[in-house]
């Protein structure tokens, strides 16, 4: 069972996702809060498989409240945004998060996105992936081609990145390549290591600014 906080400062949007997300038989919402101040004691409490964030509350916003669920080993971070909020993606992005959703999407889509990055994966919708690199660029563009981090994963280790670039989760990508999950984590650790890449979305970022992978058209 997949189980949900939900982060959002208006009410009317927390039932609306809450009625979204409880509609699916593995889906259950096990909190909600308005402000992101709450979100670190609302995750020892109610210890959620992962947290759906919005981004703009007042008090404490939703990076602010990504980056203390994530020093604190919490649960994945998937943030709901409008497709506005672009300046603050890349500040989301190095907080953590490890899925992006626009709050204008399908029911489909955030249930697809809910389910990914409950399963290690990151999601990040289609539209808002032009943006998050653009600000990547603009933040901090390392010169990935000459750096040597990419000379330095092997042939394996590549293939992995290129999966997870594509939204796979740990069981995902050990399914198309054949390996034991515990041996995909070991890869994706590995590659972490030699990216310098915190966590998944940003070995993702790297992967596609490196041209690994390219945005679906």
């Amino acid at each position: 069972m997949i189980r949900v906080l939900l982060v959002d400062d208006q009410p009317m949007v927390r039932a609306g996702l809450a009625l979204i997300l409880r509609s699916q038989p593995d889906i259950q919402v096990v909190g909600e809060c308005n402000d992101g101040s709450e979100v670190v004691q609302a995750v020892a409490a109610h210890a959620p498989t992962v947290v759906c964030m919005d981004v703009r509350m007042p008090g404490t916003d939703g990076v602010e409240a990504t980056r203390l669920v994530r020093a604190a080993s919490g649960p994945p971070v998937c943030i709901l945004t409008t497709f506005g909020d672009e300046e603050v993606l890349w500040s989301a992005v190095d907080a953590g998060a490890a899925g992006f959703e626009l709050k204008s999407a399908t029911p489909e889509n955030l249930i697809e996105a809910v389910r990914t990055v409950a399963a290690g994966g990151t999601w990040i919708d289609g539209t808002l992936l032009g943006p998050i690199l653009d600000s990547y660029r603009q933040v901090a563009r390392p010169p990935v081609r000459k750096d040597g981090r990419l000379d330095a994963l092997t042939d394996r280790e590549l293939d992995v990145l290129r999966l997870m670039a594509r939204g796979a989760s740990n069981r995902e990508i050990a399914e198309q390549l054949f390996l034991a999950e515990t041996t995909v984590k070991t890869h994706v650790g590995a590659l972490f290591h030699k990216l310098g890449a915190r966590d998944r979305a940003a070995a993702i970022v790297f992967a596609y600014d490196a041209g690994l992978v390219r945005p679906q058209p």
